[in-house]
């Protein structure tokens, strides 16, 4: 049908009227307003309404323009549509003046529908408006056409729906408040139950703390009584201790008494003991017919004045005893004593006897042994006269020294001076007497020999390590050694005792370490330097010690003077001479060799980290000096060639490159002139050390070069 195809237009045309542009507001309950007010609007239809008319049937526009005039005002807003839409097809301009009148009609229907609502409101507030002007609209709707009737019932429903929806809302909204109300009083009844118990709980606890405040002031007051109960039997067991001591200090001391007349009865015997054998003694120091012609008078008065004196002694510990008194023990303790001086006098005078016949039987045999020696003496020193002689008149022939210069004495003496000084001011520390001060002795003693005992060459750190150590205690700082914190401010002495005894380690060092493994030098020569740099005290007392047990490195051939023994002058020269016997040659020169080496690396070498600049306190112009002064004394056997040969393996590469043309020719001198006088002192025997000399200086001046020596330290070395 025509009609049923223009639905779609008619439905657009009433969603684009007021009807169907009704809005909702959630908040019309709180503005006390009516869910429908918007449906109180005037139904107006649009514009185009009339264009959806005219293409309508023309029968039925004038079916439903007929039925608008028969009904008259029963509905003046739809009679007033109709033309309105039907006039459209004549000029828009009409069409809008019968809108406007149709507009008009409505506005007055709605005022009438509105004043009758009022009416029925008044009546009954709960009758919706909408149901008072619902009859009037379906008798205005049923006067439409089919199509007409068919929208407006559409919109009734529409209409219908909503209302029921906001019933629906209203309903749902007044049963969640109901809800709200409900909970919030079930709420409210719960906190008052909750706030009832909490005051019960509150009694409760109050009850409780009077409850428990009351049994611990019970147990108190129970707690003082048995305090009062246990120190009443504790005093009762006081006091019965103090009868049960008393009763056995009376029954000790009962028991004592008699001890002590036990023992004085014994006492006394034993006192007549003493007097007797006193008495028996002091008869023997009687002259005799053989003392008087061994001892002289004034010893013999004398012997026999004090055994007089003792037998007076004895004789009064025994008058107190006649008063019926026991001896006491300081009685006994004299009478003991004068026996024991009795008998040492007896045993005196004997040895005197003995030692006088002894005597005059050794002045005998001394006095023919010295005639005897006086004799072997006179012709020694003839023959020593004459040898000095000799080799005085030889060394002036040859151009040589027997001994050092006497600027390099004067030194030398000045070293072993400056070092007795110094053990001469720690002798209290050096032979304590008390055992704290025995203790701090040994601590500081192992404070400064430990560390140079652990130097090697096994890394720069290790070295750095070390030296760090020994320069804090030589500056007074506290060092832990053996697991104990130890400083030279512990002692008055100790700068002293520690200076000394480290120079000494050192010297110690090379004579066995460094005489043993000939590379151990440069580490130990490396830390002496740097220790000599630091604090010059303790490099002179190296010297001190270095000279004592080597003299060569002065170099110093000391002679024997008059009256000095062999033994001491071995010792003097260098050799260890143990209860008589002295040390081999092997030994001794092994040692010298050590020395020699050591003394050679610490005139080349500067500590890498110390902070001073300019030249060694003791360096290569002192080696120098030494070579120099070596070759102008006259060579010894053996130990001339092999302190040489030691020295110039160690020391040669440093001076070449420090002296350069005069060090050549200085080899070149030792080759030609000085190494036929090493040879012609030398026997068959000795010619290891001349050997190697020889090699080594016509290898230097051949290749005119000299290798630096083994176990020198590198950069590499101390970087590990």
């Amino acid at each position: 049908m025509p009609s049923e195809s223009l639905r779609w237009e008619t439905l657009e045309a009433l969603k684009n009227s007021p009807k169907g542009k009704i809005s909702f507001d959630p908040h019309w309950s709180e503005r006390d307003e009516n869910i429908m007010v918007g449906c109180k609007e005037t139904i107006c239809l649009s514009s185009h309404s009339g264009i959806l008319l005219e293409r309508l049937g023309s029968s039925t526009l004038q079916k439903s323009f007929c039925l608008d005039s028969i009904s008259g005002d029963s509905s003046p807003g739809l009679s007033e549509e109709i033309p309105a839409s039907f006039s459209s097809t004549s000029s828009v301009s009409d069409t809008n003046r019968r809108q406007n009148t149709h507009s008009n009609g409505l506005s007055g229907k709605t005022e009438h529908e509105q004043v009758v609502s009022d009416e029925v409101k008044d009546e009954d507030p709960d009758m919706d408006v909408g149901e008072v002007s619902s009859p009037a609209s379906s008798s205005a709707i049923s006067l439409l056409s089919p199509k007409a009737m068919e929208v407006a019932g559409r919109i009734i429903k529409f209409e219908e729906e909503h209302r029921e929806k906001a019933k629906m809302a209203l309903r749902r909204r007044q049963e969640q408040q109901e809800k709200l109300v409900a909970a919030a009083a079930s709420s409210e009844s719960e906190q008052l139950k909750r706030y009832e118990e909490f005051m019960e709980l509150k009694q409760r606890q109050e009850f409780q703390s009077m409850r428990d405040m009351m049994e611990r002031e019970t147990k108190e007051s129970i707690g003082r009584q048995e305090k009062l109960k246990e120190e009443q039997r504790y005093r009762m067991k006081i006091l019965n201790l103090r009868v049960r001591e008393a009763e056995l200090q009376r029954q000790r001391e009962a028991e004592l008494e008699r001890q002590r007349q036990t023992e004085g009865k014994e006492r006394l015997r034993n006192l007549n003991t003493i007097q007797e054998e006193v008495l028996q003694l002091n008869l023997l120091l009687e002259p005799t017919t053989q003392t008087r012609s061994d001892l002289p008078p004034s010893s013999l008065s004398s012997y026999s004045s004090r055994g007089n004196q003792l037998c007076s002694q004895v004789s009064e510990v025994v008058r107190k005893t006649t008063e019926g008194a026991f001896p006491s023990v300081e009685d006994m303790t004299v009478a003991e004593r004068a026996l024991h001086e009795m008998r040492a006098l007896i045993r005196l005078m004997q040895e005197a006897v003995a030692r006088v016949q002894e005597e005059k039987k050794k002045k005998e045999e001394d006095e023919e042994d010295a005639r005897r020696k006086q004799a072997e003496l006179q012709v020694q020193q003839e023959e020593q006269k004459k040898a000095a002689q000799s080799a005085k008149e030889k060394a002036q022939r040859r151009g040589l020294q027997n001994s050092a210069e006497d600027s390099t004495l004067k030194w030398y003496k000045n070293l072993q001076e400056s070092a007795a000084r110094c053990a001469e001011s720690f002798v209290n520390l050096n032979t304590p007497k008390d055992n704290t001060t025995k203790k701090l002795k040994l601590e500081l003693q192992k404070a400064a020999t430990i560390p140079v005992s652990q130097i090697a060459s096994d890394s720069g750190s290790q070295l750095r390590e070390i030296f760090d150590k020994m320069d804090k205690l030589l500056s007074g700082q506290a060092v832990v050694s053996s697991g104990k914190s130890v400083s030279t401010s512990q002692h008055p002495q100790g700068l002293e005792f520690i200076s000394y005894k480290l120079a000494e380690k050192f010297v110690k060092q090379g004579e066995e370490e460094v005489a043993s493994h000939h590379e151990a030098a440069f580490p130990i020569a490396v830390v002496a330097s740097g220790v000599w740099e630091r604090h010059p005290r303790v490099g002179d007392l190296i010297l001190a010690h270095l000279h004592k047990k080597c003299p060569y490195a002065v170099p110093h051939y000391p002679p024997m003077k008059e009256g000095t023994s062999v033994e001491a002058y071995q010792r003097i020269l260098g050799y260890r001479v143990d209860d008589g016997v002295m040390e081999g040659q092997d030994s001794f020169l092994k040692r010298m060799s050590g020395m020699i080496r050591l003394y050679a690396a610490i005139i080349q070498l500067r500590w890498p980290y110390g902070s001073k600049q300019g030249p060694l306190p003791h360096g290569l112009n002192h080696g120098w000096r030494w070579l120099a002064q070596m070759l102008n004394m006259e060579p010894l056997a053996d130990i001339t060639a092999t302190l040489l040969f030691d020295f110039l393996e160690v020391c040669g590469h440093a001076l070449m490159k420090q002296y350069q043309a005069q060090f050549w020719k200085l080899l070149l001198l030792v080759r030609e002139e000085y190494f036929p006088r090493i040879e012609a002192v030398t026997s068959s025997g000795q010619m290891g050390s001349v050997i190697r000399l020889k090699q080594f200086l016509e290898m230097s001046l051949h290749s005119r070069q000299i290798p630096p020596p083994k176990g020198q330290l590198t950069s590499t070395f101390w970087r590990s």
